[in-house]
């Protein structure tokens, strides 16, 4: 066994997690009519079980909060129904599974809304493409949302949350990075509005502060956790010129709610640990409780991290992809397989549930 607290038991606002690894939400693109969740995907967070914690792909809490084609909701009862299906075979496995609670905002196209206009903080088209129509398309220009809407956002949040719970979750993550609805409020590149959600540090963070209290305060504070990427430029955001000052705020108000963790993207999405220079150690001594580190991560720097007290779960994502058994392969010192990129997004069980399971040698 390799000698690091990654693979120590870990207790997470009191749900056991059997180690320190988490499978970091993954868009698969393979929801069903209705945008179900499929069986293939209870086979496929069943067959990645053995990490402490899966959080599963982004799922929209609103027919209005989706951006790419095939995504899963949660706000339906078929949609419930089609979770409890994954939620049963993960628990079956001893696992512990959280749902990605995503609203897109601007992300998103016209033919994905039967031509309704996406909505924003401010009426500024990112320079990004989605998934839609089985190909990459650039998205559509979108409309500011009005003052009279925003209570309605953190509503459709407030009961995803509940269904997750009835749908048999552990916990939920509000889905506040990557360029996302959340993300974009947070940003005066994105962000222009002269109303109480925009303008300062303070009024930025406002939507995302009052989501994580709904969500908080409907299943619990110990229930929820929170994803934030301070200086990722995913989904066309334009880094602003107060990212420090605006996270260092926004984790200590996310402290105050008392919320089971932080799971922070440090650096660029998929991309550079090093993108801009940023103080990650600042938000983790602003947060009393779990901090998940995520961005470009393997056992040597996950097992220096844990060893620094700079992180307290270390979240894996592509590697999940092509690797079930990724916990076994990295205890036990096997190779990880590659996955196919051809096959991430979209299709059915080719490179979503037939990657093999390693085949590690018990011989002295």
């Amino acid at each position: 066994m390799t000698d690091t607290d990654l693979f120590s038991p870990y207790d997470l606002g009191g749900l056991a997690l059997a180690n320190r690894i988490v499978m970091a939400p993954l868009t698969r693109n393979r929801a069903g009519a209705g945008l179900v969740p499929s069986q293939f995907a209870a086979d496929y967070y069943a067959q990645r079980a053995s990490a402490g914690l899966i959080i599963t792909e982004a799922t929209q809490v609103s027919q209005q909060a989706q951006g790419y084609q095939n995504t899963p909701g949660l706000y339906t009862p078929e949609q419930i129904a089609g979770w409890r299906k994954v939620t049963d075979a993960v628990h079956a496995k001893g696992g512990r599974i959280f749902v990605q609670l995503w609203h897109v905002g601007r992300v998103s196209h016209v033919d994905l809304h039967g031509g309704e206009t996406p909505v924003a903080p401010s009426a500024i088209r990112a320079e990004t493409k989605t998934f839609v129509n089985n190909s990459f398309a650039d998205v559509s220009e979108p409309r500011a949302l009005a003052p009279g809407e925003i209570p309605g956002i953190v509503e459709d949040f407030r009961k995803a949350a509940a269904n997750a719970i009835e749908a048999g979750f552990d916990g939920v993550e509000v889905h506040g990075a990557n360029g996302y609805l959340l993300d974009q409020f947070l940003r005066e590149t994105a962000n222009i509005r002269t109303d109480v959600y925009g303008g300062s540090i303070e009024n930025r963070a406002r939507l995302l502060i009052e989501v994580t209290a709904a969500v908080a305060g409907e299943i619990g504070a110990h229930r929820t956790g929170v994803r934030l990427s301070p200086v990722s430029p995913a989904s066309g955001i334009i880094p602003s010129s107060d990212e420090q000052l605006q996270f260092n705020h926004v984790v200590e108000a996310l402290d105050g709610l008392g919320i089971a963790y932080i799971h922070v993207v440090e650096g660029a999405t998929g991309g550079p640990r090093d993108a801009k220079p940023f103080d990650f150690d600042a938000l983790k001594q602003r947060f009393q409780n779990t901090y998940i580190a995520n961005n470009g991560y393997d056992l040597q720097l996950a097992t220096l991290r844990l060893s620094q007290d700079k992180a307290d779960l270390i979240a894996f994502g592509h590697h999940f992809v092509a690797n079930p058994d990724l916990v076994e392969r990295l205890q036990n010192g096997a190779p990880l397989a590659q996955m196919n990129p051809a096959t991430i997004y979209g299709g059915g069980a080719e490179g979503y549930t037939d990657y093999p399971t390693a085949i590690v040698s018990t011989d002295a």
